[in-house]
């Protein structure tokens, strides 16, 4: 197995590291209600995606209610 000969600096380190952060998502208006979502995600608040029904959100609400 390879093995360094000599400890890597901090700076060097930290050099290769920068590109390692956190990246806000990018949301979108939902056609039908208005509302922010995930982009190719189905939206929370109605359960449309794409203008077609994905969640039926009543039924999804009742069922953690019980």
């Amino acid at each position: 197995m390879a093995h360094p000969k000599r400890r890597q600096s901090k700076t060097r380190s930290a050099k290769r590291r920068t590109h390692y952060k956190a990246v806000a998502p990018t949301l979108a208006v939902c056609p039908n209600c208005g509302a922010l979502h995930v982009y190719h995600k189905v939206c929370g608040e109605c359960g449309y995606y794409r203008g077609v029904v994905a969640i039926n959100v009543a039924a999804a609400e009742e069922e953690v209610a019980e």
